[in-house]
Formats: structure tokens, sequence, C-alpha cells
């Protein structure tokens, strides 16, 4: 789950297994006979809630971020040469002025 608010729901007789969330509360939530195995949703993450009959087992610990989905290659590799355009003018201009006031000028 990513950036999730689960409001005023009840869930009876599910199981959440295998689970990494960010951002995700439950708030007013009412889970009867539930069953959270191997996730990372911690107490914290059930703002005002009745956890009625439920059970958790191997809970994540750490930071289980990942952005694998957020930052693909295409991305890295479009805004990277975003960034070599905006340059380029700047380029130009002191070649072109380097061949005209010379290099020592230039440099000073």
């Amino acid at each position: 789950f990513k950036s999730v608010t689960f409001e005023d729901s009840l869930f009876k007789n599910c199981v959440f297994e295998d689970i990494a969330s960010l951002n995700t509360y439950f708030r007013n939530c009412t889970f009867m006979n539930t069953t959270f195995y191997n996730t990372d949703l911690e107490q914290y993450k059930f703002v005002d809630s009745k956890l009625i009959n439920c059970t958790f087992s191997h809970i994540r610990t750490g930071c289980q971020i990942s952005f694998d989905d957020d930052y693909s290659a295409y991305w890295i590799y479009f805004v990277n040469f975003l960034g070599t355009l905006a340059v380029l003018p700047g380029n130009i201009v002191s070649a072109l002025l380097m061949d005209r006031i010379g290099r020592l000028t230039m440099l000073g």
C-alpha cells in the first residue's frame, strides 16, 4: 500500500500477508478475526481502530521502502538530458566569445 487511508471500514476474516506500506493508516476501522503475517503494519498505523481476535506474526522491522517503482531508468536519463540541454546555450556562447576575444581575456 502506498499512501492509502482506510476510514470507518470493517475487515472481517481477512488475511494481510506480505504487505509493505508507506503512509498507510487505518482510522476508525474494525478488524475481526484478522491475521497479519509478514507485514510492516505497526500499532501507530491503527488510529482509533478496534482489533478483535487479531493475530500478528513475523512483523517486519526497519526500513521497508523501495524506490523501484518511483525512479525508473527512463526518468533518470530524461532529467539528465534536460539538464544537459539547459547548459548548451551557455556553452555555445562561451565558445563563440572565446574565439572572438581570446582565451586569456575570457579566463580573466
